[in-house]
């Protein structure tokens, strides 16, 4: 397991068969920011996240934590989960800082970007559009 977002990152870029060069011009990402991240003088932005997790077909929960989200693990309230006016995300929290809250909505955007991405997938291949090898030069893990 890598210890840093940066490293995840350099090691996709390195599985990927990509440069680091040819990774930020395919993702508009300046060597001086890949350069700051590797340094950890800072960190990639949510948006930047959510685009790399994509690109390289990877769950966010791995690019940030270097750990997959486990299910068994989740410890849920037994009300059901929602979003009002307040901000709670359920009963038993007080109310959400702006923070968060905007965390959660960039994270359902994230969550309905790649099922877009899966829907338009699927729709190429039933209708006998490339391959996602032949398309990215790679297969798919």
């Amino acid at each position: 397991m890598q210890s840093t977002i940066y490293e995840r990152i350099e090691q996709l870029i390195k599985q990927s068969g990509m440069t680091k060069k040819a990774f930020g011009e395919k993702l508009n990402i300046s060597a001086g920011n890949l350069g700051d991240w590797r340094r950890g003088k800072s960190t990639p932005s949510t948006h930047k996240l959510i685009e790399i997790a994509a690109f390289f077909s990877v769950s966010l929960d791995w690019l940030m934590t270097g750990k997959e989200w486990r299910p068994e693990e989740v410890k849920e309230a037994e009300s059901r989960y929602f979003f009002e006016a307040a901000g709670q995300s359920d009963c038993q929290k007080p109310e959400l800082s702006e923070k968060e809250q905007t965390f959660l909505r960039e994270y359902m955007e994230f969550i309905d970007y790649r099922r877009k991405q899966d829907s338009d997938r699927g729709r190429r291949d039933r209708s006998g559009g490339a391959s996602n090898e032949s398309r990215n030069g790679r297969a798919d893990t």
